[in-house]
């Protein structure tokens, strides 16, 4: 038994057992929404819509609901933060020293998000709390004096001309990482400001055998191909064999369903799968214990929460917000409902459509997951599909055909000639799919599975193709459309105009 590691677990155990707090969820998000507001009641923003009057209020909550709008990202950006990057005292104290660029996965120019002192701070709370959770898993003391391997976007940050610094979020966190972390932090910040992708794991490779690695994180496609080239590097069978006490492995991004039997090949014993979910807007909530792959949401960390019912409450035939939508605060929420999620943060987001659905798998303790994208749930002609039914319908085929495919999109496009809706999808594997078996057997689960899909197959939506590509062409793709690195995540979902130039690529 490692000595240290004993230490260190011991050291969390009770570290855990001395935590206390308000257990009340409702009194902790109104306490966040307090210190928000009282923290920026002297900008821009705060005084714009009243902050120090709503402060007064009866009713805090229903009062800042009243007074202040819901924003998007084009909204807040053109309104407030274009602002933000010239002058402070905006929508947050003082002028960020970071933005965050993020194309995410819609839209085509990169968004820039503020990233406050105190959002950054957030962050590592919320890691903090993470990690206090870690001893409801009896993790072996070993993994405690392990390295953890973070696998993020380039930590090699650009300046702007306004004076701040730019990156994906996961670069920028890395950059403020403090200069002890790097006693057990991997790949070390040399490695990770190398931009060039194929030229960073290249160095990962090379340093492998050189690192005790416990646990890894980052999002599952660049998290697989990454280690298959350890493997292949160093001529292995899997990855226990260079790493034998890699335990842990924090998923995040994207749904981990579909990577899971690529990531048991590679293994020689199972890995405990933690979810996160860390947007570029606020790192929001964690795998908190074993057996689960929902996530403990983060209700005392800076970030104040609203839900949208995705439903005729909340949003449109397409997806998109009613002009007044319900919205929900967290002692009003259910079980299995889905939710657009809204967040007012210590980054200056104040009711601000993140994008993501999300659904309550359990009220006590209060968990989520991520049951997709706003604009990704496949809804044109009435097929009401979302990322999560998908997941699920894709990993079943799989299964039943003996095959495995970890990416996978899909779009509603017109059959010119018939001038009928089709649905079109495009599978990346690197084993022999029959395409026309695989899709009559994804169409008939998706009927089977979702009321919606079946009627919609019945009137309006009047085919399915399909299209199998291996992973090097799909990574080729990536490539040709700079899509490449590790936090990039490719649409599941995409609009008519982006399938056929996907599907004229893979024709080409």
């Amino acid at each position: 038994m490692a000595l240290l590691g004993t230490f260190v677990k011991k050291g969390i155990e009770l570290n855990q057992k001395l935590s206390f707090g308000d257990d009340e969820p409702s009194s902790l998000q109104q306490k966040q929404l307090e210190k928000l507001m009282e923290k920026a009641k002297k900008t821009s923003f705060g005084k714009y819509y009243g902050f120090k009057a709503l402060l007064k209020a009866d009713n805090i909550i229903k009062a800042f609901k009243d007074s202040v709008p819901i924003f998007d990202y084009y909204q807040m950006h053109e309104q407030w933060w274009q602002q933000q990057l010239k002058f402070p005292d905006i929508t947050w104290p003082g002028k960020p020293d970071f933005f965050a660029l993020s194309s995410g996965t819609t839209g085509k120019k990169s968004k820039r998000i503020p990233i406050t002192a105190d959002f950054l701070q957030s962050m590592k709370d919320v890691g903090a709390s993470q990690v206090k959770a870690l001893p409801e898993f009896d993790f072996p003391e070993e993994l405690f004096e392990g390295e953890i391997l973070m696998l993020s976007s380039s930590a090699n940050l650009s300046k702007h001309e306004q004076g701040h610094m730019e990156g994906e979020i996961s670069g920028i966190n890395v950059s403020n990482f403090p200069g002890w972390y790097e006693t057990f932090y991997r790949p070390g910040i040399e490695i990770a400001a190398i931009s060039d992708w194929d030229e960073r794991v290249k160095r990962i490779v090379k340093e492998a055998p050189n690192w005790n690695i416990g646990a890894i994180a980052g999002i599952p496609s660049w998290v697989l191909l990454m280690l298959q080239e350890v493997i292949a590097g160093h001529g292995l069978n899997n990855i226990h064999e260079i790493w034998p006490n890699l335990t842990v492995y924090a998923s995040g991004g994207v749904a981990f369903e579909t990577y899971r039997s690529d990531f048991d090949a590679i293994t020689a014993k199972p890995l405990t799968i933690m979810d996160t979910y860390l947007a570029s807007e606020g790192f929001f909530a964690y795998t908190a214990r074993p057996d689960t792959m929902s996530m403990q949401l983060a209700l005392d960390h800076g970030y104040f929460y609203e839900f949208i019912p995705f439903d005729e409450r909340g949003v449109d035939e397409q997806g998109n917000l009613l002009d007044n939508p319900e919205s929900h605060t967290i002692d009003e929420v259910l079980v299995d409902q889905e939710y657009v999620l809204l967040v007012s943060t210590c980054a200056g987001a104040w009711r601000y459509v993140i994008g993501d659905v999300i659904k309550f798998t359990s009220l006590e303790p209060l968990e989520i997951k991520i049951t997709g994208r706003t604009k990704f749930f496949l809804n044109t002609v009435g097929s009401q599909l979302s990322e999560e039914k998908m997941d699920k319908a894709m990993v079943d085929v799989s299964e039943k055909l003996g095959v495995t495919v970890n990416e996978y999109m899909v779009g509603v496009v017109k059959d010119k000639k018939k001038n009928e809706y089709i649905h079109q999808w495009v599978i990346v594997s690197d084993d022999d799919i029959d395409e026309s078996k695989f899709r009559k057997e994804l169409d008939q689960s998706l009927q089977n599975a979702n009321k919606n899909y079946k009627v919609a197959r019945n009137k309006a939506l009047k085919g399915v193709k399909l299209r199998s590509i291996s992973k090097d062409a799909y990574y080729k793709f990536l490539e040709k459309k700079k899509k490449k690195g590790g936090q990039i995540k490719t649409p599941k979902v995409m609009n008519e105009e982006k399938m056929n130039s996907l599907m004229e690529s893979i024709n080409s």
